[in-house]
């Protein structure tokens, strides 16, 4: 699974890469997590509102941080 946490460098876009790589390890699921932060490839995913969450190159969150247990489905879901 490879997974891109889109945004600037603002604090959620880090809490959102935080909770995803935590949520990782308690599902244990191996996954690859990269960090865009660069505005023009954010736009390329067709994202207006950060943080976004894009799973195997499907935007499947947008605009919010989600709670643990529903980040923890849709990794599940993706995976």
């Amino acid at each position: 699974m490879e997974i891109n946490i889109l945004g600037t460098g603002c604090p959620r876009c880090k809490a959102l890469e935080k909770a995803v790589k935590d949520s990782l390890e308690e599902l244990k699921v191996t996954a690859y997590v990269s960090k865009v932060d660069d505005i023009v490839r954010i736009m390329e995913y067709g994202v207006m509102h950060t943080p976004a969450l894009v799973i195997n190159n499907n935007v499947v969150l947008s605009g919010r941080i989600p709670s643990s247990a529903e980040l923890k489905e849709i990794l599940t879901n993706n995976n």
